[in-house]
């Protein structure tokens, strides 16, 4: 089994924002089960809120900041995508993430 994949969403962030539209997406989206949509601690993406980041064991880590959860809730599914598809994670090729692409704060290769 693949190992799981989380969207970590700021939980600061989280009390502000409304998420219902990314949660119905990903319920609906044709992803693997192994994706999890959670709360964490503050990610010190507060100069630009909202933050989310999308991490898993063996494949890189990403950090976005400046995200709308309503509006990008497809973009992000498509992140998704595109990081499920990626062998280590690493995406080559953003322009299918769309708007999430100029979100991009930080990305770390596996270790």
């Amino acid at each position: 089994m693949a190992n799981r994949v989380a969207l970590w969403l700021c939980a600061n962030c989280e009390r502000s924002a409304d998420w219902s539209s990314l949660r119905r997406l990903l319920a609906e989206a044709d992803l693997p089960a192994q994706v999890r949509l959670e709360a964490r601690g503050c990610m010190n993406g507060c100069a630009d809120p909202v933050a989310l980041a999308i991490q898993s064991a063996g494949r890189a880590t990403y950090f976005f900041t400046g995200i709308a959860p309503e509006e990008d809730a497809s973009d992000i599914v498509a992140t998704l995508r595109c990081y499920l598809a990626a062998p280590d994670g690493w995406i080559d090729d953003a322009r299918p993430c769309g708007r999430l692409r100029h979100c991009l704060k930080g990305r770390v290769p596996a270790l």
